[in-house]
């Protein structure tokens, strides 16, 4: 935000240089099929999220599925209110703790300024 122009003007001349800058790039994409000549390399998938993930949606489904007879807890209109409470509540807390994950005070990439971006994409 810092780097952008003050004026009227200087934001309409910074917007028209984006758009330039986006239509080349989009052009060579449709040319080529690709945004750059390197080669595609697959990084895969970690294995060890997909196991965890599995081995807790395991546990859980068998606690489940051993509680809620057990309870008797979806045999009454008091029981189904307490579940669906529960589970907004469950809703609300797994809202806040992927909101608080999200990087906001990263240290910021050092951008290179805005007419060498747009040589280097044409360029490529």
């Amino acid at each position: 935000m810092q780097e952008l122009p003050e004026t009227a003007d200087g934001i309409g001349q910074w917007c028209k240089d984006v758009f330039v800058t986006k239509d080349a790039l989009l052009e060579k994409y449709f040319a080529k099929g690709a945004f750059s000549d390197q080669q595609l390399q697959n990084i895969g998938r970690p294995m060890k999220s997909l196991v965890v993930v599995l081995l807790w949606s395991c546990i859980l489904g068998y606690g489940i599925f051993k509680f809620v007879p057990w309870s008797a807890l979806l045999s009454s209109w008091k029981g189904i209110a307490f579940s669906a409470t529960f589970l907004v509540l469950i809703v609300i807390v797994m809202q806040i703790l992927i909101h608080s994950s999200e990087s906001e005070r990263s240290t910021p990439l050092n951008i290179t300024p805005q007419d060498q971006t747009k040589e280097r994409l044409v360029q490529k």
